[in-house]
């Protein structure tokens, strides 16, 4: 492996300062932060600006801000991203990790549409597949995506329409409903036993883009002959890890934070 340039290095650095919640920076709080001497602070930032990685600020003479090519260079990298391509790797990953069923599903209308799926290798598991369409409110995956839609457009999509059951447990009303989407956008996570499959208990958490809106959910599915209130635990800090790192491929700031 080759050798970490220290120049480089230090310019990243400057660079990542502005991630936090910083907009403007000076020469002297750069230093101060990242413990350089003045010279080599003034001489990256004159590098930096140079090459529009960082703009002087007019009205705050000795201060910097974020430059054009970041932004350049973030619009690029978001116009490459395929979040089917990205949810199926953190699938795998999360699999590997619990050895369960791993999907990542996105809205639509009431439904919800698995994009990517990756299997248990246990003999006993969820049997599904990218591609499928599920009612959204018997789902971990589509409790999680509706409880984070704005209430209004929430309102317009369940209002006047029928909650079908696929199972017994199935939500099928609209006030439990409601209940259960203000319970999950207060914990962050989503829960399902048994409402989608009689045979299958499922954990979910949300995936946010770049400007931090909901586009996704990624959920772990588990048999009930393997589920326990020890295994929810787990499985959900799983999930959402799994989310987290999902929504940090997509360049969500709080995840790069």
């Amino acid at each position: 492996m080759g050798r970490l340039v220290p120049a480089v290095t230090r310019a990243f650095d400057i660079l990542e300062l502005f991630l936090q919640s910083d907009d403007t920076l000076s020469a002297p709080e750069i230093t101060r932060k990242l413990g350089l001497p003045r010279t080599t602070t003034h001489e990256l930032l004159t590098t930096l600006a140079a090459r529009h990685y960082l703009t002087p600020v007019p009205e705050q003479p000795g201060r910097y801000r974020l430059g054009l090519r970041t932004h350049q260079l973030g619009s690029r990298y978001a116009e490459q991203l395929d979040l089917a391509a990205e949810g199926r790797r953190v699938a795998q990953e999360i699999a590997e990790t619990c050895d369960e069923t791993v999907h990542v599903a996105v809205l639509e209308d009431l439904d919800v549409i698995y994009i990517a799926k990756v299997d248990s290798t246990h003999a006993v598991r969820m049997v599904s597949a990218a591609g499928r369409r599920l009612p959204a409110h018997c789902t971990s995956v589509g409790k999680m995506l509706l409880a984070s839609l704005p209430e209004a457009e929430l309102d317009a999509r369940i209002d006047g329409r029928e909650l079908a059951a696929m199972t017994p447990r199935s939500i099928t009303d609209h006030g439990s409903l409601r209940t259960e989407l203000a319970a999950i956008r207060a914990r962050g996570t989503a829960t399902e036993h048994r409402e989608s499959n009689p045979d299958v208990s499922c954990v979910a958490a949300p995936v946010r883009d770049g400007s931090g809106r909901v586009v996704a959910a990624l959920s772990i599915s588990v048999p009930v002959i393997r589920w326990s209130e020890e295994r929810e635990t787990e499985l959900t800090a799983l999930a959402a890890r799994g989310a987290a790192d999902l929504s940090l491929r997509l360049g969500h700031r709080t995840a790069l934070r």
